[in-house]
């Protein structure tokens, strides 16, 4: 198999043998990427895990913030964050205890409490890995539903689309992005990126919902924003209907995608957030993340159609699919040649 996701097909035939637990109001299924289990009274305990294997620089702020923005994407409040750390034979303990100081400080940035996890160094890695887990609380009233997108709702984006993508790439290959012509100071520019805007949405999802009812939320990660859309639609049983020509790209983003031959719609995404509300409440979720000093922009809307369908609401024609991220893509050519 390829790098990157594990294909659907194979990720349904696993997930189809799983057992039901009637606590559990969103369990596994494709596209979704948190957990909501009924505590009782009202109370929802929101459940996330995901991995950091592309990222070594700053690898604990990665790992942090992408379990972050998954709870915060079903409506509630991440608040305790465990991590397994992996380090290879060859790490020193300043590493470990850069990375420590990378999730604490991270954590103490979106009011998350580190409350364990586990660490130890492993046989053959040759750079560190860590998976998170994250753990959030809403209510049932106030829980974000995948499947909650309406007919007609408006698709909202928020920042723009490869931030995690484009300052990944110039952390971990700015000497392939020279060779490429891309110049030092976007490079730089593009390591920022990491950190302003950055790659948190956390802030930005729970604007949206003290501002209204949102109906659903969604953070581009692996597969970039076409992804996203497949999902956020597929879920719902909708079509998306988007207009590129009103989806930010990052200056940086273009500069770093033209010159290695990747196209920013399938590029990993984390820092953008699509909202889908109705079309009356689209201003003021706006306002209310432009209120959280980010930026929003309207760059489609939901139909009813054929589900998971992402098509160009100008010609009609469809967007393209991306089977794998485009940095797995990019990462997995550039050993090809280097063996």
């Amino acid at each position: 198999m390829l790098a990157g996701k594990l294909p659907p097909n194979v990720l349904a035939k696993l997930l189809a043998r799983l057992p039901a637990d009637p606590r559990v109001l969103l369990g596994p299924a494709i596209g979704r990427d948190a957990a909501a289990i009924d505590l009782g009274g009202g109370r929802v305990l929101i459940a996330k895990t995901d991995p950091v294997t592309f990222a070594t620089d700053q690898i604990g702020r990665y790992v942090v913030h992408v379990n972050a923005n998954d709870i915060a994407c079903l409506g509630a409040q991440p608040s305790w964050f465990l991590a397994t750390v992996l380090l290879p034979e060859s790490a020193a303990p300043e590493l470990a205890e850069e990375i420590f100081e990378q999730i604490r400080s991270a954590c103490a940035e979106l009011g998350i409490f580190p409350v364990g996890g586990h660490t130890e160094i492993t046989i053959g890695l040759d750079r560190p890995i860590i998976s998170g887990a994250m753990l959030g609380e809403t209510t049932t009233e106030a829980l974000v539903r995948p499947e909650g997108a309406q007919p007609g709702d408006h698709v909202i984006l928020t920042k723009g689309i490869a931030i995690e993508g484009t300052a990944l790439l110039a952390r971990e290959a700015p000497g392939a992005l020279r060779a490429a012509g891309v110049p030092d100071a976007t490079i730089a520019a593009a390591a920022r990126l990491l950190i302003e805007p950055g790659i948190s949405v956390v802030r930005e999802a729970r604007a949206a919902c003290r501002a209204t009812r949102v109906h659903g939320l969604h953070d581009p990660t692996e597969g970039g924003l076409a992804t996203a859309l497949r999902e956020l639609a597929e879920a719902s049983g909708l079509q998306a209907r988007i207009r590129p020509a009103d989806v930010p790209v990052l200056p940086e983003t273009q500069a770093i995608c033209a010159a290695l031959r990747l196209d920013p719609l399938g590029l990993l995404a984390s820092g953008a957030l699509l909202i889908a509300v109705a079309p009356d409440d689209c201003d003021t979720v706006r306002e209310a993340v432009a209120n959280e000093q980010s930026s929003a922009v309207c760059i489609g809307d939901l139909a009813s159609g054929t589900p998971g369908d992402i098509i160009n609401s100008w010609s009609q024609q469809p967007l393209p699919h991306f089977e794998r991220d485009e940095l797995a893509r990019w990462f997995a050519a550039q050993q090809r040649a280097q063996s």
